[in-house]
């Protein structure tokens, strides 16, 4: 099931749908504290808790929660930074019969609940209610934040304030681009998504599992696709490129190297020939760059690559002889990490998936922009981030491998921006299969089995 990513306004404009259709906002807030109460109760049971309510809608929520959570015979108590502020939270505080303490007199909880700010959130904290809100969770038992914790930006990842480390977020009717992005990402603890009865869509969305047909009877090597993977100064890389090819689904590879590598499999073909790429016209995709160098050796092989326009990945080396805002690349697909975008497509500001949307319009290319919060882009703004990323990933040839499995499965036959995300999300499993202490030697080895989870 496809898990849509909303941008604050996004979601403002799909409440204001479910209103215009005839669903009170105070309807919307009482499904979303019921909700969150629901998921709080299963996370702390009895806990005595401490609601944080703030003066917009996510402190009327707030007052909701604090509801729900008393009729289940939890010990709570309500903190307010100020009095709501609009039609719907007044409603909700007047529903409350508790009483209210001001933020600066609270005393902790074990449980504590975060409903101050939620989405939309667009400037620092007061430091004084920052200093509170930490003081508050530091001495918690556990944590929880409403819709999202109250110092993060919706839309593009970013901490605003300091935040602590949460428990769990519950988050409502879809997630919001900072669930997923970093650094805020990591302050989320376990996501919930809360159903309370609003429809939305959106270009973004989050990786999920493909769907991968197994070879059929009438698919040969050359159907199922031929890659071939350029080496150059450092052959190692490549070794890892094509052998990553080979184990993410391709027919046939075909390494062309000066001399010989003897860390593949027998399986991939060697050549010294890089002519064949004129030649052959069974080729489906080219990977170049892995290990490629910046000489003019390899800009010669990167300029006849280009000139024969077969569906190409470009990695590593061959980003940086692109050159800067490279155009008419829609035949590609680029897999920068941070350091090599900012020099590929310098001056693109806004969110991780902001830049990465320019940089594909502007290159006519599929991007994936690599990292802990991997954002796969299409030139047409189709956009997807994966969480299905490791921290050992950070580890030297890693990045080979993924260019690999991105040929491979462009070369299967595939549009681009899905051949990406699937190859996005088998590099993630694998790496998730091999555990931790991973060197990009083991992805290979566990690129089957990630293979066979997505039949």
């Amino acid at each position: 099931m496809t898990r849509f990513i909303l941008t604050a306004a996004e979601m403002r404009a799909a409440e204001a749908v479910a209103i215009a259709a005839g669903t009170p906002g105070t309807q919307l807030m009482e499904r979303a504290g019921t909700a969150a109460a629901e998921a709080i109760w299963r996370f702390a049971g009895p806990m005595p808790a401490l609601v944080l309510c703030g003066p917009g809608n996510n402190g009327g929520d707030g007052y909701v929660i604090a509801r729900r959570l008393a009729e289940r015979g939890v010990g709570v108590r309500v903190a307010a930074l100020a009095e709501p502020r609009t039609a719907d939270a007044q409603a909700a505080r007047a529903a409350w019969d508790g009483s209210v303490e001001t933020l600066a007199e609270a005393v902790p909880a074990p449980l504590l609940v975060d409903a101050l700010f939620g989405t939309g959130l667009a400037r620092p904290l007061d430091e004084a209610v920052s200093r509170c809100l930490g003081a508050l969770a530091a001495a918690a038992r556990a944590r929880i934040a409403v819709d999202l914790p109250s110092g993060v930006a919706t839309d593009d990842g970013s901490i605003l304030s300091p935040v602590p480390d949460f428990d769990l977020t519950i988050t409502f009717a879809t997630l919001k681009p900072s669930h997923r992005l970093q650094p805020a990402a990591r302050r989320m603890g376990r996501i919930v998504v809360a159903d309370i009865g609003i429809e939305a869509a959106s270009l973004l969305h989050e990786l999920a599992r493909p769907r991968l047909a197994p070879p059929g009877p009438d698919d040969h090597k050359y159907r199922r696709g031929y890659v071939v993977v350029l080496a150059g100064e450092m052959p190692g890389a490549a070794a890892l490129t094509a052998s990553a090819a080979l184990r993410g689904g391709a027919g046939y590879v075909r390494l062309i190297a000066p001399s010989p590598i003897g860390a593949v499999p027998a399986a991939v073909v060697q050549s010294d020939k890089p002519g064949l790429i004129f030649d052959d016209k069974r080729i489906g995709t080219i990977a170049v760059g892995p290990g490629l160098g910046r000489g003019r050796k390899a800009a010669a092989l990167l300029d006849a690559v280009e000139a024969v326009r077969t569906s190409t990945v470009y990695d590593a080396d061959a980003l940086a002889l692109l050159g800067e805002n490279p155009r008419a690349l829609d035949h590609a697909i680029l897999t920068p990490h941070a350091g090599e975008f900012a020099r590929t497509f310098p001056g693109h500001g806004g969110s991780k998936v902001e830049q990465a949307r320019a940089a594909a319009a502007l290159s006519g290319a599929v991007i994936v922009y690599k990292g802990p919060d991997t954002v796969v882009v299409a030139p047409d703004g189709r956009a997807a981030i994966a969480t299905s990323g490791s921290g050992w990933l950070a580890s030297a040839g890693t990045g080979d491998v993924l260019a690999g499995i991105v040929a491979a499965r462009l070369a299967s036959g595939l549009e681009r921006f899905e051949a990406a995300c699937e190859a996005v999300w088998l590099h993630g499993r694998a790496a998730a299969l091999a555990g931790p202490g991973l060197i990009a030697d083991d992805l290979l080895d566990h690129l089957p089995a990630a293979l066979a989870e997505c039949r």
